[in-house]
């Protein structure tokens, strides 16, 4: 698989898949799930009381329509939340293996990921930047590319260096 990184806007990526940075409950939020569910409109939230009803595990992946946007589909992930002790990193790591098996299961060959919880939920950049690559590398799939969206050029820039 290949691993790219862009900056820019995750919502507007000409891609299969693209992958959102949710919460439990799967009913929209703030950054990355705020612009998503935003951008999609509201047949991604329908979409979520519907397959979701319960929400999500941290940890775990499920999709849906990406409603308005350019991508098909929305596979929605839930890292875990630094800032209220949740410290696993295989929670995260889990997110982005998750997120590569259920775009196999759609048949997604070109997903675009954000840096999963590196924003409001707290987690090191650093070590989400590493957790992010070592995970894209090591998941068999049938992903054909994975783009790394990154949002601003300080985060842009630090993952290709560490890529």
């Amino acid at each position: 698989m290949e691993i790219e990184v862009v900056e820019g806007d995750i919502t507007e990526q000409q891609v299969d898949a693209v992958v959102n940075a949710a919460n439990n409950r799967m009913r929209g939020g703030s950054g990355v799930d705020g612009a998503i569910h935003g951008a999609g409109g509201p047949e991604v939230l329908a979409d979520c009381v519907r397959r979701f009803p319960e929400g999500l595990a941290t940890g775990d992946a499920g999709w849906t329509t990406a409603g308005l946007m350019p991508a098909r589909w929305v596979i929605h992930v839930v890292g875990p939340n630094r800032n209220v002790g949740q410290t696993d990193r295989s929670l995260l790591t889990s997110c982005y293996r998750r997120a590569l098996e259920v775009a196999d299961e759609i048949g997604a060959r070109l997903v675009a990921f954000p840096l999963i919880s590196a924003g409001a939920y707290g987690w090191p950049k650093d070590d989400a930047v590493d957790a992010a690559l070592e995970t894209l590398r090591g998941t068999p799939t049938q992903v054909e590319t994975a783009r790394i969206v990154a949002f601003g050029r300080s985060s842009y820039d630090l993952i290709t260096e560490r890529l």
